[in-house]
């Protein structure tokens, strides 16, 4: 456990682990029975994190999830209720890529990416600060809003009236906060080409509603 104790709660790949543990003749044994002792965490194959009884600090799963696969960044819902902006935390781990969308089950829960275009990607997306020493990709409040409208097929609106229900029935959002929402990124959203009605009329209903 001393080789550990060094490390931090970012997730390592296994030749950082191996390299780490180079006294040992057989590395890969070591890895099994620290895995199995519950001192290393096996997101997937060849990707491990520290567990917490080892550095005492709690995992991050945006963090997490921005290592399991990628290029990715925490949206959706799960960027949502990190904002504060809606009152559920969500069991999954939600998150969007560039790649194709993939689904992992880790012992330290679920985690979905829904995959998009690469020029619809790289829109609102900024960095989160974790302890001043790690940082997390994670979609600004209005990209957020925004792939959850284009991933969902099932979402469609007709009106602005549609849309105010959405937000205040479905989603249960903090209204409040959209008065200071910019409306660029919504823009930008739009120019890309996924459901231009919805996010149109997202838009004309922040303009009307708060004067944006």
């Amino acid at each position: 456990m001393d080789e550990l104790k060094n490390l931090s709660i970012i997730p390592l790949r296994y030749s950082m682990i191996s390299s780490l543990l180079h006294n040992y003749k057989d590395t890969k044994n070591k890895v099994r029975k620290m895995e199995k002792s519950g001192l290393l965490i096996r997101l997937k194959k060849g990707l491990y994190v520290v567990s917490p009884k080892v550095t005492h600090e709690n995992v991050s799963k945006n963090l997490i999830s921005n290592h399991l696969y990628g290029p990715s960044y925490i949206s959706l819902e799960t960027a949502l209720s990190f904002y504060g902006l809606i009152p559920e935390r969500t069991v999954a781990t939600y998150a969007v890529t560039s790649k194709r969308g993939k689904k992992y089950e880790t012992p330290l829960g679920y985690f979905e990416y829904v995959g998009v275009s690469e020029k619809y990607f790289s829109i609102g997306v900024r960095q989160e600060s974790l302890k001043k020493q790690f940082s997390f990709l994670i979609a600004t409040p209005e990209k957020a809003l925004c792939d959850i409208i284009i991933t969902r097929a099932g979402i469609r609106f007709q009106s602005k009236k549609a849309i105010r229900e959405f937000l205040m029935k479905d989603l249960r959002f903090d209204m409040s906060s959209m008065v200071k929402w910019n409306l660029s990124i919504i823009e930008l959203c739009q120019e890309a080409g996924y459901k231009k009605k919805e996010l149109f009329l997202l838009k004309e209903y922040l303009k009307d509603e708060y004067g944006i």
